[in-house]
């Protein structure tokens, strides 16, 4: 019958997995790579370990479903991070600047009396999380680099058109309007590179890759790499390819991804959405039309317990998180703001720092943990209010929810009492490989968008256990938290 392949590029890690035509996960290779933090707030990856780990899945799935025909290949991807290249040699510059990366606040401020035009042109916040300022930085930062791309010998491109590259050996410079709309450079209403902003950030147009819709066929992966043919009909942005998945048909559907970071996405058919404290982006552009969405971007999702087992050594495994969480009653006015990249939407505060708030001679590495997973949960809270407040017109029945953190039960059931809303989390895992599969098979005419819905089944629902009074007591307590770390930049 055939598979689909989805090439899943996040941000610590590079997953291939094969899908048959009823959705069902056939094959998985996963390898991680490493992030660098050479200085305070900077991320960086190296874009040639991206690359590599990425073959290596992908050539561990054709083994391992050897004999069986690829229908097609979708690729879906960390967004915001920028890579810029030879086009010559095909080595990158600089390494790759991760999307967590801060290094461009203090030019963002400088900016700031062009914030109203970036706004209506893209539908984002003038901030360093998007790639614009990342791309001028290299660009500033690199010996002759603004020499080759003025004679046009660099290229640019989100992890999607690195890799784009790669498997077609430098045939496709490409990408999809759902990243395109994230480098601060795209007007999300001509669906075009934008001229005025190319200038205000003193950006080449001849760095930026062509750009084609979601479901567009971008070539062939070079044979190299692949003994069978294998065409690459599919790309989308990580988290609008979780919400591909996530959607409800004809419906205004709303969705919150625990990776990394923290992504709630709601997909609002019709026109372009606004908001004072969200990002209006594209979701997709399929069959010929483009559908819109509001998105809310937390910068610390996952990321904090990793630092908790990683830096602090407070936890031995992630897993763990849970059970220490549940061994206390309750968190005894303890709170932690994970601030520790500044504070993303709605806030979008890049000088505000952590912050642990609450401690008494009785607090313990339990109290810290907690504090750590309902702050997700309060994170979580925030952006759906302003969601709420920004579609009036809309009532949402549940939060999908998807990413590695959705097996922690206490972090389930303390996002169900927060919100007072029930959390759907499916069956399947990786959603966002899902979502990218089920938008090249609906592409390649295997499935009809209804066909795809139905392949996704629940595998556990948490409801409210509080009262509504009872989580208000605990968002005052978040919020005052949230106002205290603040603006800390400044004082260092």
């Amino acid at each position: 019958m055939g598979v689909i392949l989805s090439l899943d590029l996040g941000t610590t890690g590079n997953r291939v997995i094969a899908f048959d035509v009823e959705g069902r996960c056939v094959a998985h290779s996963y390898y991680t790579f490493s992030q660098n933090f050479p200085c305070p707030g900077w991320v960086e990856q190296d874009p040639i370990q991206i690359w590599e780990t990425a073959l290596r899945a992908f050539q561990d799935v054709l083994r391992e479903i050897e004999g069986q025909p690829v229908l097609g290949l979708g690729v879906t991807n960390q967004r915001e991070t920028t890579v810029i290249w030879d086009r010559r040699t095909g080595e990158p510059i600089y390494p790759a600047i991760g999307w967590q990366c801060r290094r461009t606040a203090q030019y963002c401020e400088s900016l700031s009396m062009h914030k109203e035009i970036v706004r209506a042109k893209t539908g984002l916040f003038l901030d360093p999380y998007f790639s614009a300022t990342k791309i001028r930085w290299i660009l500033d930062h690199v010996d002759q680099a603004r020499e080759n791309a003025a004679l046009g010998h660099l290229a640019f491109g989100t992890i999607d058109t690195w890799i784009l590259w790669q498997l077609t050996k430098g045939a496709v410079h490409a990408t999809d309007p759902s990243n395109a709309s994230r480098t601060m450079l795209f007007n999300i209403e001509t669906l075009e590179w934008d001229k005025d902003l190319l200038e205000l950030f003193n950006i080449p147009e001849s760095l930026l890759p062509s750009v084609f819709p979601s479901d567009h066929s971008f070539g062939m992966v070079d044979s190299d790499f692949s003994p069978v043919k294998c065409l690459i009909k599919g790309v989308l942005g990580d988290q609008q390819a979780a919400l591909f998945a996530h959607q409800v048909e004809g419906r205004a559907a709303i969705k919150n991804t625990y990776g990394t970071g923290l992504f709630m996405v709601a997909h609002v058919p019709g026109q372009r959405p606004q908001s004072s404290s969200l990002l209006s982006t594209i979701a997709w552009q399929r069959n010929g039309a483009v559908d819109y969405a509001l998105e809310g971007s937390m910068f610390m999702g996952g990321a904090v317990l990793q630092w908790l087992r990683d830096k602090l050594n407070v936890l031995k495994a992630t897993e763990d998180s849970a059970k220490m969480a549940m061994a206390l009653s309750s968190n005894e006015g303890v709170y932690f703001v994970p601030a520790l990249s500044g504070l993303g939407a709605p806030h979008w505060d890049p000088d505000a720092r952590g912050l642990l708030i609450g401690l008494t001679q009785g607090t313990c590495s339990e109290h810290l943990v907690r504090a750590s997973l309902e702050s997700l949960a309060y994170q979580t809270c925030d952006v759906y209010q302003a969601m709420c407040e920004a579609l009036p017109q809309y009532k949402f029945l549940q939060l999908g929810v998807d990413g590695g953190a959705t097996e922690n039960v206490f972090l389930m059931q303390f996002q169900a009492d927060v919100l007072q809303m029930d959390v759907s989390v499916p069956m399947i895992t990786d959603i966002t490989a899902f979502g990218i599969a089920g938008l090249v098979g609906c592409a390649l005419g295997q499935w009809t968008l209804s066909q795809f819905l139905t392949l996704k089944s629940e595998k556990s629902r948490y409801s409210p256990q509080v009262s509504q009074i009872e989580v208000e007591l605990k968002l005052k307590g978040w919020r005052e938290a949230v106002q205290r770390s603040r603006g800390w930049q400044k004082y260092v």
